[in-house]
């Protein structure tokens, strides 16, 4: 009995659907389109808008995706270009660097009118104390202990033993354990140049307090110590103080920068005994 009141329902509902489109296809809007005409193209539109704006937002977000893509690998193959360009800059800012440096040694080589082999650098001494640093050159080359090292901007140090065949160490002039005879360019008075642990790193020793000692005076090697050629500067006086005893008190500031050796020359004279005060009376 349930059953034939569903199914009656279902008869009565599909009747009077068929009846309401029966209805508009035969009644006309103001325009003069039938109704169910009008109803059907309003839904499809509808539903082909939907569709076109589902399409549209796919194919747009698409090509965002590959534009963005695109735009990646552009940012990224200009970032490997700036990166390049970076390194070719350092490079030749580098090579200039050196082409100066070498320029410098070679100006030194020709106004030096002692016999000179260039040599370059190879490693340093971190320690701040003893202060060496080795060179390519050897007993190969000729060189021996104590030749002197200098540099454009003047006295180095000089070679210590032992000597390899194709390396030696040099004793900077700043190390604690180095000393060379000096004198001041402008008065000629005389004393000795020693290594110290401070800034600036020599201090002139055994200068009387009589003596005319300036800042800014310009102190170069004497000769007497048989080791660095007579003439070539060490460095200039940075502070000049009268001391307490006989002697001034002065350090100095030397004329080679020890933190950027690259290249320097050995003065290929063999050492001479030091010059005795006896001698120069």
């Amino acid at each position: 009995m349930l059953d034939i009141r569903k199914r009656t329902g279902w008869i009565f509902f599909s009747a009077m659907m068929a009846q309401i489109l029966l209805v508009s296809a035969q009644v006309q809007t103001k325009s003069g389109a039938r109704v169910l005409h009008a109803v059907s193209f309003e839904i499809f539109s509808r539903i082909e808008f939907g569709t076109a704006s589902m399409v549209s937002g796919t194919r747009n977000a698409w090509g965002n995706y590959v534009g963005l893509r695109g735009v990646k690998g552009e940012n990224e193959a200009l970032k490997r270009r700036v990166a390049e360009l970076e390194v070719q800059l350092q490079q030749e800012h580098a090579l200039a660097s050196r082409s100066a440096g070498l320029q410098a040694l070679l100006d030194l080589k020709a106004q030096a009118t002692l016999p000179t082999l260039s040599a370059e650098v190879i490693a340093g001494n971190a320690d701040p104390v003893i202060r060496t640093l080795t060179i390519n050159r050897g007993a190969a080359d000729g060189i021996v202990a104590d030749m002197a090292v200098i540099a454009p901007g003047g006295v180095v140090g000089r070679i210590i033993a032992p000597v390899a065949q194709h390396a030696a160490r040099v004793q900077l002039l700043i190390d604690r354990n180095a000393a060379a005879g000096a004198l001041f360019e402008r008065t000629r008075a005389g004393g000795m140049i020693v290594g110290v642990v401070g800034n600036p790193p020599l201090r002139m020793e055994l200068v009387s307090n009589l003596a005319d000692v300036k800042p800014g005076d310009a102190v170069i090697a004497s000769g007497v110590d048989g080791i660095f050629p007579k003439g070539y500067l060490i460095g200039r006086v940075e502070h000049a103080d009268r001391g307490t005893g006989l002697y001034h008190t002065i350090s100095v500031r030397p004329g080679v920068d020890f933190s950027s050796l690259e290249e320097v020359l050995v003065v290929m004279t063999p050492p001479r005994s030091a010059v005795r005060d006896e001698d120069v009376k």
